[in-house]
């Protein structure tokens, strides 16, 4: 046996059955960066489709192709991450919905020969400055965009943007900016078929940021916001496990082989306890491939040990409150090396 991350697909239905009920009427877009949160992207775009999501957030291009590749035609695939012409050439060619929230872009796109219109959705800055058009140059970039359109080089589907969720005041502001950019879209002749402002958190807990589409990835992994509702608070639950094999028993204690260099932070030595078959164990060292627990009696080589996750005493946001991150931090780091073990 050997490590190996754990993926129960029927508990990521369930959550997207709770994050589609949660956001409704809007729709989810299922976040699926980062290879899924690192759960695997093919696994988990393959489930999603099948229990009704219709629209996937890729972050980049590359991403977006693939899940282009495993949800078929029918897909809608966001992506904002965009870097230049080569990019949006990409992005067409892959039947993207293509964020553009630069106006260096839009100069790109204008440029493009690339047989059909792309479908865009215009992002205002409304404070977060994770890119974005700012306000003094929205007006500006919607008489750009009506050419495009009017020249057939774009499709105007979306406005769009980020907010901080750090708190509600400044979310508000963020939402009136948004409302506002809305607004002179329309009286540029621009309507949006499409609006999406809101992600996981204000999702669930803001009705009046909902809009058409919801941008949903933590949650639907079952990770919880560091310092917010719990899982069941959320009526979410943890999806993946990290499972460890025991690989040698010494003095100093039980050996496992995962560790640093697999993503386990070794900033969380001496902090936290694993699942063992006699109980709760503290991990007392975390080396680059490998970690030590405090011993049992009855340990022996090829124990299969919880780290986190689904099934243990720590989930990845539990982690990530120990160290001050994010639950997403936690389970990113998980390595690829690591290969995943899907159940449904």
């Amino acid at each position: 046996m050997s490590a190996v991350y754990r993926v129960d697909l029927d508990a990521f239905a369930r959550n997207l059955r709770r994050v589609r009920e949660a956001v409704a009427p809007a729709a989810h877009m299922l976040v699926v960066k980062d290879d899924a949160y690192a759960h695997g992207l093919e696994a988990v775009v393959r489930r999603a489709w099948d229990e009704g999501v219709r629209w996937f957030g890729a972050f980049d291009v590359v991403t977006g192709a693939a899940v282009r590749a495993v949800a078929g035609p029918d897909a809608r695939i966001f992506v904002w991450l965009i870097d230049g012409s080569d990019d949006l050439a990409a992005g067409v060619a892959a039947d993207l919905d293509l964020g553009i929230g630069d106006e260096a872009l839009l100069e790109d796109l204008a440029g493009l020969s690339a047989g059909r219109p792309a479908r865009i959705h215009l992002k205002i800055d409304t404070g977060l400055h994770r890119n974005g058009i700012r306000p003094e140059r929205w007006d500006a970039a919607l008489s750009r965009t009506a050419e495009l359109v009017d020249g057939g080089r774009a499709m105007f589907e979306g406005v769009w943007s980020h907010i901080s969720e750090a708190s509600d005041a400044d979310d508000d502001d963020a939402r009136a900016l948004f409302l506002e950019a809305r607004a002179a879209a329309r009286e540029a002749g621009l309507v949006a078929r499409f609006s999406h402002l809101a992600a996981s958190a204000a999702g669930f807990a803001r009705g009046e940021f909902r809009e058409d589409l919801v941008r949903v990835g933590a949650f639907s992994y079952g990770i919880r916001p560091a310092g917010g509702p719990g899982e069941a608070e959320l009526g979410i639950e943890p999806i993946a496990c990290l499972a460890a094999t025991v690989t040698t028993i010494d003095p100093r204690g039980v050996h496992l082989d995962v560790g640093s260099l697999h993503g386990l932070p070794s900033t969380l030595a001496g902090r936290f306890d694993v699942v063992t078959p006699e109980g709760p164990r503290r991990v007392e060292q975390i080396g680059a491939t490998s970690c030590v627990l405090a011993p049992w009696n009855d340990a022996a080589v090829g124990d299969e040990i919880i780290v986190f996750g689904r099934g243990g005493f720590f989930s990845a946001t539990d982690l990530a409150e120990l160290i001050d991150t994010i639950g997403e931090e936690i389970a990113l780091r998980v390595s690829p090396s690591i290969p995943r073990s899907y159940r449904s």
